[in-house]
């Protein structure tokens, strides 16, 4: 029997109580245990929820796009492009020619391309592209072949004029390159590999390019729309499908994203020259020309090196006659800055023949002006 007296004072009193259950004791490891369990689930999981929010986020900005792109309205964007196409299409021809060496005649068919300026039948091509050739024959957009005669051409801008006669011809509209600003849209159009009236895009990439080519009086545009074998001549435009360039070159054998035109403002100079009289004449100085290097900047005494470093005088030459010496350098022609050796033979040519021009030089680190009356260049 259980006694009924509490036990005495100095007897410490018995937990739990007898008949009793034990109480279980707490573990100090459990919390740990349960907080590393949370975290690896938290793991587990956290990839998939940070990919759903991702999706939904980028899902969220695709419908932005979709609900916008109807107000941008690049349907009559593309429609745009498509009408400026079939513009400019029916007026890029195919030029075929025929090449003999006296013993054998062979021809080459689908490698070259042409635009006509002019509805009496003018078309402007490369003159590479008919150089020596004894028969040249203008495939038009409506399968017509037709010959060609050549009205005039210019090896140092590659440069050709021909004439057909045929009617219902459409011309191609000149543009103004002078005007064209890098990075503006453009299309090439041509007959690449003999795929007729094949349509290229890109953007202009520089203007101005010198040295791309051996001849002194060549700049051109460059651009990265497709440009290969057979656009040689085909027209570059611009978003009016105008033509701002002539397609003249390219890096490599094919295409590789850069390609050369010739800049409508010159072709087209070019071309009235060529349709009135044949032939070009390009203004004469008669100087063995080189660059301003840093070198000359001490030696001469120049403040940096602008201008074109006359390295020799023709006997009799028009620079002879002025009083030009080597070892000036030509600073201004014609009212012109003259950026470097290369822009001065371009401004040099482009100067009408008898023309009287003030050249402005620099001889023993002092300014002098002179007065140049331009010649004709020898052929």
């Amino acid at each position: 029997m259980d006694s009924m007296y509490p036990p005495p004072e100095n007897q410490a009193p018995t937990y739990p109580p007898p008949g009793a259950m034990p109480r279980a004791r707490s573990s100090p490891r459990l919390p740990i245990m349960i907080t590393v369990l949370v975290a690896l689930i938290a793991l587990w999981y956290l990839p998939y929820y940070l990919n759903r929010l991702e999706y939904s986020k980028t899902q969220g900005e695709v419908q932005a796009i979709r609900e916008e792109l109807p107000g941008l309205k690049l349907d009559a964007l593309g429609k745009a492009f498509g009408l400026m196409a079939r513009q400019v299409g029916p007026s890029v021809v195919h030029i075929d020619t025929t090449r003999g060496d006296g013993l054998r005649t062979y021809q080459a068919q689908g490698q070259a391309s042409g635009v006509i300026v002019d509805v009496a039948g003018y078309v402007v091509t490369n003159f590479h592209v008919i150089e020596g050739a004894s028969d040249i024959t203008v495939g038009l957009s409506d399968r017509r072949s037709l010959p060609a005669e050549v009205i005039g051409f210019d090896a140092g801008t590659d440069l050709a004029v021909l004439k057909i006669n045929a009617d219902g011809l459409i011309a191609a509209e000149w543009g103004d390159s002078d005007k064209l600003e890098v990075g503006e849209l453009v299309w090439a159009v041509g007959n690449p590999f003999g795929l007729d009236r094949s349509i290229t895009f890109g953007i202009l990439s520089a203007k101005g390019r010198r040295g791309v080519v051996a001849s002194p009086y060549q700049e051109f545009l460059q651009t990265d729309a497709a440009v290969n074998p057979g656009n040689s001549g085909g027209p570059l435009v611009d978003i009016e499908g105008k033509i701002v360039g002539i397609n003249t070159a390219i890096v490599g054998p094919t295409y590789q994203g850069i390609g050369f035109a010739i800049p409508s403002n010159t072709a087209r100079e070019i071309y009235d020259t060529l349709k009135a009289s044949g032939t070009v004449e390009r203004g004469y100085l008669g100087t063995g020309l080189g660059p301003v290097t840093q070198e000359a900047v001490k030696t001469l005494g120049l403040k940096d090196t602008v201008g074109a470093l006359v390295l020799q005088v023709g006997r009799g030459s028009p620079a002879e006659r002025a009083g030009i010496e080597p070892g000036d350098v030509i600073m201004r022609w014609d009212g012109k800055e003259v950026e470097d050796h290369g822009a001065l033979s371009l401004m040099v040519a482009r100067t009408p023949v008898g023309k009287e021009v003030e050249v402005v030089l620099i001889r023993d680190g002092k300014e002098q002006t002179v007065e140049v009356v331009v010649g004709r260049r020898p052929n």
